[in-house]
């Protein structure tokens, strides 16, 4: 079985930071696409960044400039360095993994339980 832990959510001041940590546990042999969405209230789940195993990143329009997403590839965890935050930031962060088990021939889908961030103006 894998789970995704995640941790560093809260509450900070608009031009603010955090750093977002995901760490993947479990039964893995290799971890491919790794990623943090978001979901805020009435809206749909969006990508923010995703990162792939030889470190290539992917961001949303939103985000560029101000978020950086990385991967300990030794420690099964990504990250979310969040800065200049902003009320609009304001969301459930969700981490996603494509995780290759033992005993399977394709990776599967994994999500973290969401962590709250709340950027006040």
């Amino acid at each position: 079985q894998v789970q995704l832990v995640e941790s560093g959510g809260g509450l900070v001041q608009a031009g603010g930071s955090l750093r977002l940590s995901c760490v993947v546990l479990g039964s893995i042999l290799r971890i491919n696409t790794m990623g943090w969405y978001r979901q805020a209230p009435g809206k749909q789940r969006e990508l923010v960044a995703h990162i792939v195993v030889g470190g290539s990143t992917n961001y949303a329009d939103a985000v560029k400039g101000r978020f950086t997403i990385s991967r300990e590839n030794g420690k099964n965890t990504v990250y979310l360095q969040m800065n200049s935050l902003k009320p609009e930031d304001t969301a459930v962060y969700f981490c996603n993994a494509a995780v290759l088990s033992p005993g399977t021939s394709y990776p599967r889908s994994f999500w973290g339980q969401g962590t709250q961030v709340t950027v006040s103006s």
